[in-house]
């Protein structure tokens, strides 16, 4: 086989895998415009019926208010997460040790957990303090997590030594040197910590399904929930609700997709 031949089978072979990942996106976008009726019955073309069934999704939902909620939870998750893993990942392997490293094989341990085993825990802990329906109640468990401080030690690992004994000298404290140059330095890697926290957090049901009890608290993911019915679901208002939940962690990652690749792999700037 030819060289030629080759390379037309591979780009057959990534055209078609291409295809399979967006076809559920597109599908989604074409059951937002379509009857339930024609949703079940395969229908893969565009409708006309997008305004009714927003019309039918803000009538039994408010959205707007869901919305808002998953943008103020997931941003103040997002940066704090951030702030705490990367100065723990940082520290880590900077100040390295011994201890530290026993104390980090007991945080990567705790990822075998599982978290449903810690519901219960922590709901408890949480209504006895007065954390239901709260910002912190949402963000508090995910705010330090063992993937997070394991990339960011991995970028410490690549950062180099010499920097910090250079800025050391010039009177640079460790603070300054963490946010003035290890931070840009590593941006692919916090481009990369900023993709996938986001769309945690943005995607989160479990958690604030079980901590947040008001309907004024509730998330977009809650509010798909509640679309669905055991006698009927409307599929073109559901389809519409998951499209506007799917947009903006669609649109993060278009956006930041080069420096994630950079900065799961590793790559310094």
């Amino acid at each position: 086989m030819t060289e030629k031949n080759k390379l037309i089978i591979q780009y057959i072979v990534l055209i078609f895998a291409s295809v399979i990942s967006v076809f559920p996106l597109v599908w989604m976008m074409i059951a937002a415009t379509n009857r339930t009726v024609d949703i079940i019955a395969g229908k893969l073309t565009f409708g006309t019926q997008l305004m009714t069934n927003y019309n039918n999704l803000i009538a039994n939902q408010d959205i707007f208010r869901g919305f808002m909620n998953s943008v103020k939870y997931s941003v103040i998750q997002t940066v704090v997460s951030i702030l705490i893993c990367s100065l723990a990942g940082y520290g880590f392997e900077v100040f390295h040790d011994k201890v530290k490293d026993t104390l980090m094989a007991l945080i990567l341990m705790s990822m075998m957990i599982p978290f449903v085993a810690l519901m219960i825990p922590l709901f408890r802990m949480f209504s006895s303090v007065g954390l239901l329906n709260s910002t912190l109640g949402f963000i508090l468990p995910s705010l330090s997590t063992p993937f997070l401080i394991m990339l960011f030690r991995a970028a410490a690992r690549s950062f180099p030594a010499e920097m910090i004994e250079a800025a050391r000298i010039d009177g640079l404290n460790e603070f300054g040197i963490f946010f003035r140059m290890f931070i840009p330095t590593m941006r692919s890697t916090f481009a990369a910590a900023l993709t996938v926290t986001f769309m945690n957090a943005w995607n989160n049901y479990i958690w604030p399904k079980v901590i947040m009890q008001d309907s004024k608290a509730q998330t977009l993911p809650m509010m798909i929930s509640n679309l669905t019915s055991g006698y009927f679901t409307d599929y073109g208002a559901l389809m519409l609700a998951v499209l506007i939940t799917t947009l903006p962690t669609a649109v993060l990652f278009l956006a930041l997709q080069k420096n994630f690749a950079e900065g799961i792999t590793g790559a310094v700037k």
